[in-house]
């Protein structure tokens, strides 16, 4: 194999800007065909960013000879079915977050890849941005001594009326498609970059309740992590405040400073030790996959390693239910 040519399995909303573009902008990579079950939606889409071929029908794009790389961006409830259909299919996975609607379903199909030799990558593409690849290396150089703990906080208001009922964002409060509630859709990236930073988790233990009762999850997620390097972590996780109290924040507290950062906001990062501050900023990405799509690329051409396995990404789905459902395995 010498050049990916990936093929979208549900062209929605997510691969508009933050992926879908992204695929013919990277070496030795191009997007020859998509598909929604929807046929001129998948058709509107195809013509819109030039893609050769759209489908209507998972397997035939899947089974189409010119696609030898599989993109699952549907929601979480089908991301089992079509990576599994493609791994037996004999092509590598490239699948959104959350990896599956639940931990059975994230381990099954990182079974699947392992058993038949295939490759799966989960899309926590964070961690292969330049500002989060910037915290890790200032963590690994020790610039704020020692990690000690990490405190964490998003804060949302809740879902309006009119997002609920829009097809293509209100899934992501109904469990039966999502897994869970929006802690599972954005709890997904924070808890995937501290896997990155700090590595295996020793103990979790959290609480989930629905404070709001405007759907059937929960609204409000506290919980903590000891890693297994002895460093601490707690977050909260609040989708029913005020917009006065909305807040996206992180901080990373070391024996000689501290690294603070928003994840889904901003650009830049505040590193606060030995007495001086220092501010590094970063260009927005306009494809916010792009560093992840490059590295998968790569890995599926043999030319690099895994960025993010489906073992790893079974293991963030373990915290999330560990998080939630405090018996879960």
């Amino acid at each position: 194999m010498q050049k990916i040519n990936w093929g979208i399995i549900g062209c929605g909303d997510v691969t508009e800007v933050k992926s879908g573009p992204a695929f013919n902008r990277v070496k030795n990579s191009s997007l020859v065909a998509v598909m929604r079950r929807n046929a001129e939606k998948a058709k509107d889409y195809a013509h819109r960013h030039g893609v050769p071929r759209w489908y209507a029908d998972a397997g035939q794009l899947i089974n189409d000879p010119e696609v030898n790389a599989i993109y699952v961006a549907t929601p979480p409830s089908s991301h089992e079915q079509y990576a599994l259909a493609a791994i037996r299919a004999g092509k590598p996975v490239y699948v959104e977050k959350p990896m599956a609607v639940d931990l059975g379903a994230a381990r099954r199909m990182a079974k699947a890849a392992a058993d038949a030799n295939g490759k799966l990558v989960v899309a926590h593409y964070r961690r292969r941005q330049p500002r989060f690849r910037k915290v890790k290396q200032l963590i690994d150089d020790s610039a704020i001594g020692k990690v000690l703990l990490v405190r964490l906080e998003l804060t949302k208001p809740p879902m309006t009326p009119e997002e609920r009922a829009n097809p293509n964002y209100g899934w992501r409060v109904v469990p039966e498609i999502a897994g869970g509630g929006l802690f599972h859709d954005l709890g997904t990236h924070q808890l995937d970059l501290m896997y990155y930073f700090f590595g295996p988790a020793a103990e979790i233990a959290g609480h989930a309740v629905n404070q709001g009762n405007q759907y059937p999850v929960p609204d409000l997620v506290a919980g903590s992590i000891l890693f297994q390097n002895g460093i601490a972590f707690s977050g909260t996780w609040c989708f029913n405040a005020s917009r006065q109290s909305e807040k996206d924040h992180c901080v990373i507290i070391g024996t000689e400073g501290t690294i603070s950062f928003p994840i889904f906001s901003g650009d830049s990062l505040l590193v606060e030790a030995a007495g001086e501050s220092k501010v590094f900023r970063f260009d927005p990405l306009p494809h916010v996959q792009q560093p992840m799509i490059e590295a998968t690329v790569r890995y599926f051409l043999g030319e690099g390693p895994n960025p993010d396995s489906g073992m790893e990404g079974a293991e963030i789905m373990r915290w999330i239910e560990a998080l939630v459902k405090p018996s879960a395995p």
